[in-house]
């Protein structure tokens, strides 16, 4: 009995990592993508685009698999965070986009595993070890390589809304890894989108109504819709689904830990579209996998060790 329970917690965290990854993935993917759209279509307009099409494939998704949400008072928590993120820290990253360099905000968005361990201190009071520290820290460094760009510039507004943006993206993983407990991570998912997806529509109607940029969908060309369309797959639907799902057999902590991949994936597909990369970005992606590669190693031989202090 022992030797399979071992064994169901070795594959359970495997695939976690598997997922924590696949998401950093799509992330990476979805970022490519969504900096081609932004520029054609308004942020506000583009993100509730993105969450419609993210929403059709988790809701179908739920449909193939019979599974259904318990609206539990937990769960209607769990839905809200979707207002949170991607629906708010989602509206303000794509906006602040527009009046900031693309490198500026990768290179802010490399703060948000150290935000997400200091919150999983305070919210989750988690014990956060040594060793995974200095490993963030040095894929944080690695980010820095790969995305850094001499005279990366942006103004106060779009830098002020990007921070605030990785912020509420850091308290989404913590409260969510706090609520999450055997809620299914596909019906949690598609629960917070719908609630993301309906603020995102009502934010775009009042400040259209104010006068503002709120839609404008009127002579977007077919390959624009399609582009936001996938976007919002990658990004919103399987990028999310992936990271719940990791997300509920790890620390947020932990979780964190694998954050900075997605600037890897990012070039990666860049360099399919026929960018190059330095010699400086090729010694930072290095870093990055070699830094995650450690974390994973490390968490697995203390969930052994853990595991035979049990058994």
């Amino acid at each position: 009995m022992h030797h399979h329970t071992s064994l169901g917690r070795a594959f359970t965290a495997w695939t976690s990592i598997a997922a924590l990854i696949a998401a950093a993935a799509c992330w990476g993917l979805g970022t490519v993508v969504t900096k081609q759209v932004v520029d054609d279509v308004v942020p506000l307009t583009l993100l509730p685009m993105q969450l419609a099409a993210s929403c059709a494939l988790l809701f179908l998704s739920t449909l193939a698999r019979h599974e259904t949400f318990g609206w539990t008072p937990q769960g209607r928590r769990l839905a809200a965070l979707g207002i949170l993120n991607p629906g708010i820290a989602y509206a303000l990253a794509l906006i602040g986009l527009t009046t900031i360099t693309a490198s500026m905000s990768v290179l802010l968005w490399a703060l948000e595993p150290a935000a997400i361990l200091l919150l999983a201190m305070l919210v989750l009071r988690e014990r956060i070890p040594v060793e995974l520290a200095i490993l963030i820290g040095v894929a944080i460094v690695g980010v820095l390589l790969v995305v850094y760009q001499p005279g990366t510039a942006g103004n106060t507004v779009g830098v002020t809304l990007t921070v605030v943006s990785i912020g509420f993206c850091a308290l989404y993983t913590v409260l969510t890894r706090r609520l999450m407990l055997d809620d299914s991570s596909l019906s949690v998912v598609l629960a917070q989108q719908t609630a993301a997806l309906i603020f995102a529509v009502v934010l775009a109607t009042v400040i259209e109504i104010a006068g503002g940029p709120g839609w404008d969908i009127g002579g977007l060309t077919a390959g624009e819709w399609l582009g936001a369309a996938a976007s919002g797959i990658l990004y919103y639907g399987m990028g999310f689904w992936f990271y719940v799902s990791g997300l509920r057999h790890v620390s947020a902590s932990y979780a964190a830990a694998f954050l900075p991949l997605i600037p890897v994936f990012g070039v990666a597909a860049g360099y399919l579209v026929g960018e190059r990369l330095e010699a400086r970005q090729w010694l930072g992606a290095v870093v990055i996998v070699a830094a995650t590669i450690a974390i994973a190693i490390g968490q697995r031989t203390r969930d052994d060790h853990g595991q035979r202090r049990s058994d």
